[in-house]
């Protein structure tokens, strides 16, 4: 083993063992569930272990910690958001046959790929994007509402359409 992974180990070590109590209850609190906030503080180290960060040189590990964490809560209260929606949706759909928990799994999982998809978008390509795609507006109508020419709009679309194309082909793939 190299010298400096060895000093990497040791490093991430000590953090875990002096600040993963810590971040639990911070989680813990953030989220109302102890198993969650397990799993995200378990996924906080993870990131920092994938990260080529300099452990040794964190001066404030903890605000560190914190922020890796609160990028993984936005994650988790984004899904969780998602979920609820498409279980209201499911459940207030009268004539609808209630799909399968495995069909259900399936629906929420694509729910998620796309709404990761549109999340890599800029914001005002993706307002343009959903505006069309969801509320059916014209380019007129979503150029006046995001504040930009229709041409603009034209080109959010296009670089809306092309990133999907794009990353359907990264999946498939």
């Amino acid at each position: 083993m190299q010298p400096h992974s060895s000093s990497r180990q040791l490093a991430l070590h000590a953090l875990y063992s002096n600040h993963h109590q810590w971040l639990t209850t911070w989680l813990r609190k953030k989220t109302g569930c102890g198993h969650q906030a397990a799993d995200l503080a378990q996924d906080t180290f993870l990131r920092l272990l994938l990260k080529h960060t300099v452990l040794q040189e964190l001066s404030t590990p903890r605000i560190y910690l914190a922020h890796i964490a609160k990028g993984l809560l936005v994650d988790y209260w984004r899904k969780q958001a998602l979920e609820r929606s498409y279980l209201q949706a499911l459940a207030s759909d009268t004539e609808a046959s209630f799909p399968s928990a495995e069909m259900q799994a399936a629906i929420i999982e694509t729910l998620l790929e796309i709404d990761a998809m549109l999340h890599t978008l800029a914001p005002k390509v993706r307002h343009a994007f959903l505006l069309a795609q969801i509320d059916g507006l014209t380019y007129q109508e979503i150029g006046k509402i995001v504040g930009v020419s229709e041409r603009m709009v034209k080109k959010y679309m296009a670089t809306a359409i092309m990133h999907c194309v794009l990353l359907k082909r990264q999946w498939a793939g």
